[in-house]
């Protein structure tokens, strides 16, 4: 059983390789501009290396693209000695490409002028783009390397949630920042990270054109009826036993958006002590 999921991997990481390759290098592109469009000359240290590139080009006048160079190349070695190659190998294209993007990009925005008095223009743009390409980045299932790597070995040797670990790291980043830039550009980089997740979420998993609705119900054939015969959608019907040890039954039903309201309606008006749960479906396949 090993041995097939150790090849169904290996087809994975097969699967579409060169169009993965080249979404990354434009997401990397765009990340770098975003970079040194936004970040840099705005002071927004958001964590991570850039944060860490912006506060010593601040304090030291050291050149972005050499500092990211430098800790993306220290963390790549640590993954490779802790973490193995097989995990490093997707890390390896963005620690080389990422700087030298920095680098091109610094001087291609040279010429390009902007208003950086309206921090929270500046905000929204860094964040829905840089989103948007960090999105196509985790899309690729290739890494941007980076600190992430030590919350990686952390969780590894010493059992460290990765999301608490990367927390840690890059509140202490963010806190240093606005020493040099003012708290206000902390509550700005706070709002920044927002926009980014929600943009690497929108990417991910898409926008939800379905709903999943959970049903429990006294009324079961009533219901079915109701959503088959009249709304023409499928249910799927599973036993449960709940925790005072009384048997049930659920359904679940996935319908379109559109129809939401007379299924949530046409629910209650049936069965008023009705029981039920709706979540997105983000991706639907099968079924008829």
């Amino acid at each position: 059983m090993d041995n097939l999921f150790e090849e169904i991997i290996k087809k994975v990481k097969k699967k579409g390789i060169i169009r993965r390759i080249i979404t990354l290098v434009i997401a990397l592109f765009t990340l770098s501009l975003v970079y040194n469009l936004f970040l840099l000359p705005s002071g927004l240290v958001t964590g991570g290396i850039n944060g860490i590139a912006i506060i010593t080009n601040y304090v030291y006048e050291i050149d972005s693209s050499i500092m990211i160079f430098l800790i993306s190349a220290t963390c790549l070695l640590f993954s490779f000695m802790y973490l193995g190659k097989e995990r490093t190998a997707g890390s390896i294209i963005a620690t080389l490409l990422y700087p030298l993007f920095v680098k091109i990009t610094s001087l291609i925005t040279q010429n390009i002028s902007l208003n950086y008095e309206d921090t929270f223009l500046m905000i929204i743009f860094a964040g829905v783009i840089g989103g948007l390409s960090n999105g196509f980045i985790y899309k690729t299932g290739f890494s941007n390397g980076g600190l992430p790597i030590i919350s990686q070995i952390l969780y590894k040797y010493f059992k460290i949630p990765i999301t608490k670990s990367s927390m840690v790291i890059n509140s202490i980043i963010i806190i240093i920042g606005s020493f040099f830039f003012g708290w206000s550009m902390l509550m700005y980089a706070i709002i920044l990270l927002f926009i980014n997740n929600l943009m690497i979420d929108k990417v991910l998993l898409g926008i939800s054109k379905n709903k999943a609705f959970y049903i429990v119900t006294n009324k079961e054939q009533e219901i079915r009826e109701y959503i088959v015969n009249k709304l023409h959608h499928t249910t799927t019907v599973f036993n449960v036993k709940g925790a005072f040890f009384e048997r049930r039954k659920v359904l679940l039903v996935v319908i379109p958006t559109r129809d939401y309201y007379r299924v949530t309606e046409g629910l209650k008006l049936i069965d008023p002590d009705i029981f039920f749960v709706v979540e997105d479906a983000y991706e639907v396949k099968g079924g008829k």
